[in-house]
């Protein structure tokens, strides 16, 4: 720029090797007739401008806006490719979790911190005569090239859309209008032809790769089976009496059902303290499960409909000498829509009346059990 050229023509205006170097070339560039243009200019990756731009830029067009928390942290993270020295796998083992980390290393951890190379095309929009104020300096495009070769231009090429246009207020009121065009020579036919042939290789070659790991093959249910796959997870329990809950899972299968031989119908979460949430004690085990099973109908011209797989649930407590108490059992149709289901489960357990069954169930730890918990479903057996 012109305000560059009158800077750097004063060699105690030069701090730095980068400015040393621009100085160099404005000598020759004086000797060798001057700047051809005097309005279009640049401010590449480390000049001082593009480090400013990077910091101050806003994120609303408000006078009154306060920077966020990540704002701020963005702005203090240089964006810039770093020739960083390979580490060592033993110390990578050794420093997987930094249990004690700096206010740096959130600051650079935290953020994301893709390495970019700026570069600002300006334009200087000063009135003839005066050019070379910062003040009338203003930003045309911005190109930007991430370490992954992505390059970002900003605003885009006009193209057909117009031409973008600026209003500069001074002396008199300006309209700049400018376009950015796509000037790179075109690609010859052979070297297009040669980069789809490379493309066309790695793209094979990742579908290969990716056939490998998923396979050629998907297994098929049989003819005429449905197969029911669930992906559940036990997430929490609330309300009970007492503190230490675990929960005790199986899966009834009905008439015509069936499930594969290493499958497991049961289960028993791990025993899990509660917490006080609002008015509640909540206990929250985050087990997961899978279950997987099919169903054969035999006689086609039944036309009656399937029973619906069951899940029976026994929430039970442990105290302080390892004795379990019952708390609730509760069953749970499986959903018969495949996606996603957020159940809740209602819970009942029998219960002796008289102060002598509660002092017994809270010393002893013995309370009344079903025998078969598939009469959960219907609680008035025990009224």
């Amino acid at each position: 720029s012109q305000f560059e050229v009158d800077l750097y023509q004063n060699e105690s205006a030069c701090q730095t090797p980068l400015d040393r170097q621009y100085r160099e070339e404005i000598l020759k560039l004086e000797k060798a007739g001057g700047r051809k243009n005097y309005r279009i200019f640049t401010y590449t990756d480390h000049d001082r401008f593009t480090n400013l731009e990077e910091h101050c830029q806003k994120v609303t067009d408000s006078n009154h806006e306060t920077p966020s928390y990540l704002a701020e942290r963005m702005a203090n993270v240089r964006r810039r490719r770093q020739d960083r020295k390979p580490i060592e796998a033993s110390s990578l083992k050794s420093k997987i979790i930094t249990w004690e980390p700096s206010e740096e290393f959130i600051k650079n951890n935290h953020v994301i911190n893709t390495p970019v190379q700026t570069m600002h095309i300006m334009g200087d929009l000063g009135p003839y005569g005066k050019l070379g104020q910062k003040e009338h300096e203003r930003v045309l495009c911005t190109v930007k090239v991430d370490s992954n070769g992505v390059i970002t231009v900003k605003p885009d090429f006009t193209g057909t859309k117009g031409a973008y246009w600026i209003e500069v207020d001074g002396q008199k009121r300006e309209l700049w209008q400018y376009t950015i065009e796509n000037a790179s020579a075109q690609v010859q036919p052979e070297e297009e032809e040669r980069e789809q042939r490379v493309f066309r290789d790695l793209y094979s070659r990742h579908r290969e790769y990716l056939s490998g790991l998923v396979g050629s093959e998907f297994e098929m249910p049989l003819p005429g089976t449905l197969r029911l796959f669930v992906n559940g997870e036990v997430v929490s329990a609330q309300g009970y009496e007492y503190d230490n809950l675990y929960v005790h899972f199986f899966l009834e299968l009905p008439n015509h059902w069936s499930s594969p031989a290493f499958q497991q119908l049961s289960g028993v979460t791990q025993t899990c303290a509660t917490k006080t949430v609002g008015w509640d004690n909540v206990a929250y085990f985050c087990y997961p499960f899978t279950l997987e099973m099919f169903f054969t109908q035999d006689d086609e011209s039944e036309d009656s409909l399937p029973q619906w797989p069951v899940l029976y649930f026994e929430v039970l407590s442990l105290d302080f000498w390892q004795r379990y108490r019952v708390e609730g059992y509760g069953s749970l149709v499986l959903p018969a829509s495949p996606g996603l289901h957020m159940l809740t489960i209602p819970t009942w357990r029998p219960v002796e009346l008289g102060t002598v069954a509660e002092m017994r169930r809270f010393f002893i730890g013995g309370s009344p059990e079903l025998e078969d918990m598939t009469y959960v479903r219907i609680p008035t057996t025990f009224k």
